[in-house]
C-alpha cells in the first residue's frame, strides 16, 4: 500500500508533513505499512475488528430501537505524538487539574473566587451541575478529581487546544489499553522500531490510587467499582476495569450500609467496603441525598462519606468544574489559584447568558459550533457549517429560550490522521483524550484516546455520532 498520494487538504496532519512526506517519527510505520499490499492491511484490520469483538468491546447507543450495542470502531492505524509535543500536553494537564481541584474544592467552601468577582456567582450557583449537598465536604487529602479525561484537539497552527474537561464519570480508557494490545499484534516490528512509552500499567495506577485513599486506620482496604449496570453505555469498561484490578464489580443493590459504614453482599455475609470508585453520576448515587426516584445508588451513602468511613472517586460534585460555561473560566482560575498563565489554552468560547455574547453566536450559528454546557457524547451540540437553515432555526430557538444552557465556539479545523477507508489511506479528523490520576501527585497516562470522525469532512469523534477511535503512540524523549 503506497502513501506517497496522500492528501493532507491543507489540514495539519499527524503524521504527514506535506503531501505525501511522512513526519520522521511516522516514517517506520509508514514504510512497514507501504511494505504489505492491499489485502494484507485489510486482513489485519479485519483481524483487529474480530479481535475487538471478541473481546466484547462495545458501548450502548441510547434512543434507538434496535442494535443499541455496538462495537467499538477501531482504525490500525495509529497517532503518534513526539515527545517534546508530550511534555507540553503533560505539563499543561497537571497544571490543569490541580487548579481545578482547588476551584471546587474553594466552590464548596470559602467561595473566595466568587467574592473576588472572578467568576460571576450566579454562573457557578445557578448550574445544574453544582450540588449543594456537597458544601462543606472535605474528601481525603482534599482532592475532588481523582480520575480525569481532558478532550484536546491540534488547530491547523499546530497548537494543542483543550476542548472541554470531563471530571464526573469520564470513560474510555478501557479502549486505550485494549487498542495496544490489538495493535502489539497488528504491527509487532513497528514497537521494536519505535521507542513508544507503555499504557500498560493504568490500572496498576488506578488502584494503587483508590487505595490510598481509603481511611487511614484500614490496614487492608476493600475497594469496588459501582457500576449502573449492564445497559449503561460503558458496562463494558466497568467490567473490564474490575478484571484488570481484581476488585469486585456492584450495584448499588450489591451494598448496605449498616452501624455507620458501607458493606458488600456477598455469599458468606456482609464485607466492609472502603473505597468505592464509582461510575454513576451525582444524581443516582444516594436517593436520600440526590434525586429520590433513584434505583441505582445506596440510600445513605452520602452520610457515611461525610464521616470519613468511605472514600468515593471521583468526590460528589466534581461536576462543577465539568461545566462548559465553567470552562470558559479555566485560564481565569489557573491564574486565580496558581498565579500561572495557562500552558494549553482554551478554544475562544462565548457564554450565551452574556446578552452580547449571545447575540454574537446567533447572528454567526452558520460559523460556529455551540454546545448545551451539561450535555455530553455529541448530543445537544451544532455544528454550523455541516448544519441545515432549519436546525439552525430550531437551535436559535433553544438558546433564547435558555441562555444559561449554551455556549459558542469557532469551528476549528481539527488536526487529521491517515484512517483506512475501503482500503485506501484518507484523513479524518481526530481529537485525543488523555487521563488524568490524581492521587499522592498527579499522573498523566502517556497516550490517551484517540478519537477519529469516520465520515468524510465530519468534526464529530463520538462514538455515539459515527466516530471510532485509534491506538495513541507516545514516544519517548532521547533522555528516557
Amino acid at each position: 500500500m503506497s502513501w506517497t498520494d496522500y492528501l493532507t487538504n491543507g489540514f495539519y496532519d499527524e503524521l504527514f508533513e506535506a503531501d505525501g512526506v511522512p513526519r520522521p517519527s511516522a516514517k517506520p510505520l509508514l514504510e512497514r505499512i507501504q511494505s504489505l499490499n492491499e489485502r494484507e492491511i485489510a486482513r489485519r484490520q479485519k483481524a483487529a475488528e474480530g479481535a475487538l469483538r471478541e473481546a466484547g468491546i462495545t458501548f450502548t447507543v441510547y434512543g434507538e430501537r434496535k442494535g443499541t450495542e455496538r462495537i467499538f470502531p477501531f482504525d490500525i492505524i495509529p497517532r503518534i505524538v513526539e515527545a517534546d509535543d508530550w511534555e507540553i500536553i503533560e505539563s499543561g494537564l497537571k497544571q490543569r487539574i490541580e487548579a481545578l481541584n482547588l476551584f471546587i474544592d474553594d466552590i464548596y467552601h470559602d467561595q473566595k473566587i466568587l467574592k473576588d468577582g472572578i467568576i460571576p456567582p450566579e454562573l457557578v450557583l445557578n448550574g445544574g451541575t453544582f450540588r449543594p449537598e456537597c458544601v462543606g465536604l472535605n474528601p481525603p487529602r482534599g482532592i475532588w478529581c481523582h480520575i480525569t479525561g481532558t478532550d484536546l484537539i491540534r488547530h491547523s497552527d499546530g497548537q494543542v487546544y483543550v476542548l472541554e474537561d470531563n471530571l464526573r464519570c469520564p470513560s474510555g480508557v478501557s479502549y486505550v489499553l485494549e487498542n495496544r494490545q490489538i495493535l502489539k499484534r497488528t504491527f509487532p516490528f513497528v514497537f521494536g522500531a519505535l521507542p513508544i512509552r507503555p499504557v500498560d500499567d493504568y490500572p496498576n495506577l488506578l488502584q494503587d490510587m483508590l487505595i490510598g485513599l481509603a481511611p487511614a486506620n484500614v490496614a487492608r482496604p476493600t475497594t469496588v467499582i459501582l457500576s449502573p449496570g449492564i445497559y449503561n453505555s460503558a458496562y463494558f469498561e466497568h467490567s473490564f476495569l474490575s478484571k484488570q484490578m481484581g476488585i469486585e464489580l456492584v450495584e448499588g443493590s450489591d451494598l448496605v450500609i449498616e452501624d455507620g459504614f458501607v458493606h458488600m453482599r456477598t455469599t458468606t455475609g456482609l464485607k466492609r467496603v472502603d473505597v468505592i470508585y464509582r461510575r454513576i453520576d451525582d444524581d443516582f448515587l444516594d436517593p436520600k441525598c440526590f434525586r429520590e426516584d433513584s434505583v441505582l445508588g445506596v440510600p445513605g451513602l452520602m452520610e457515611v462519606y461525610r464521616n470519613g468511613h468511605v472514600a468515593l472517586a471521583n468526590a460528589p460534585g466534581t461536576g462543577v468544574a465539568d461545566d462548559k460555561a465553567i470552562y470558559a473560566y479555566v485560564p481565569e482560575i489557573i491564574q486565580y489559584y496558581l498565579k500561572q498563565d495557562p500552558i494549553l489554552p482554551n478554544v475562544p468560547t462565548y457564554i450565551c447568558d452574556r446578552p452580547d455574547e449571545c447575540q454574537y453566536v446567533l447572528e454567526n450559528l452558520e460559523t460556529m459550533v455551540v454546545k448545551a454546557v451539561n450535555e455530553s457524547g455529541g448530543y445537544g451540540m451544532l455544528v454550523g457549517p455541516a448544519s441545515t437553515a432549519a436546525e439552525r432555526e430550531e437551535f436559535a430557538e433553544k438558546i433564547k429560550a435558555r441562555p444559561r444552557n449554551y455556549i459558542g465556539q469557532p469551528t476549528m479545523a481539527l488536526s487529521r490522521v491517515p484512517t483506512l477507508i475501503n482500503g485506501e489511506l484518507k484523513g479524518r479528523h481526530v481529537d485525543l483524550r488523555p487521563y488524568v490520576l490524581y492521587g499522592e501527585s498527579i499522573q498523566v497516562i502517556p497516550g490517551g484516546l484517540t478519537r477519529v470522525a469516520l465520515k468524510e469532512g465530519s468534526l464529530v469523534v463520538n462514538s455515539s455520532q459515527g466516530g471510532g477511535s485509534k491506538d495513541t503512540w507516545v514516544l519517548k524523549s532521547n533522555g528516557a
